[in-house]
């Protein structure tokens, strides 16, 4: 890219280009980093509606180009779609999952703890409550996590709780330290 002619590279431009690798695009230069010769391009054209494919393409790769046109500002706000609804919504969803999975990490417990904790997620409804493990809203384990420290909930639900968590320990134990 450097040494051609400036005008030529110049943001809003459209280009046709080969790369080394043999792909043809066309598209418009959306933006021209200079420290890393990486070049932005949109490909189609405007008549293709609101959504386009940007590709982000390392100078040296392109074997040759043509230019084509000048075209109107790529960047012009008043042109750009940008789906807002969509992307709160995205973002709404990122942060319930985030929030999600950040419940499902123990504040103040060893990793024994949080692994009895995971594999009792697998199966059965957990959360915590403070350094407790809570299953099914009903029973409760307390540090140190062993069978004898499940509290509550019906006998089925206890001994249920009771033989998984006997299960996890023998497989951490199996598993040995570390």
């Amino acid at each position: 890219m450097e040494g051609g002619n400036g005008e030529e590279l110049a943001v809003g431009c459209v280009l046709s280009l080969r790369t080394t690798l043999g792909d043809e695009i066309e598209g418009q230069i959306i933006a021209y980093d200079r420290p890393s010769n990486i070049l932005v391009i949109q490909e189609g054209s405007s008549k293709a509606g609101p959504r386009r494919n940007i590709r982000l393409l390392k100078a040296n790769y392109i074997q040759d180009f043509t230019y084509l046109r000048k075209a109107e500002d790529p960047i012009d706000p008043n042109k750009c779609y940008i789906d807002l609804a969509g992307l709160q919504a995205r973002e709404e969803a990122s942060l319930r999952q985030a929030e999600i999975e950040a419940e499902r990490i123990g504040v103040g417990v060893t990793s024994e703890a949080q692994s009895i904790f995971d594999a009792l997620s697998k199966t059965l409804p957990v959360h915590w409550d403070k350094t407790v493990i809570v299953v099914m809203n009903e029973v409760r384990v307390s540090s140190p996590y062993h069978p004898e420290n499940v509290i509550g909930g019906t006998p089925a639900a206890n001994d249920r709780v009771k033989k998984v968590l006997d299960f996890e320990r023998k497989r951490l134990q199996a598993r040995g330290p570390g």
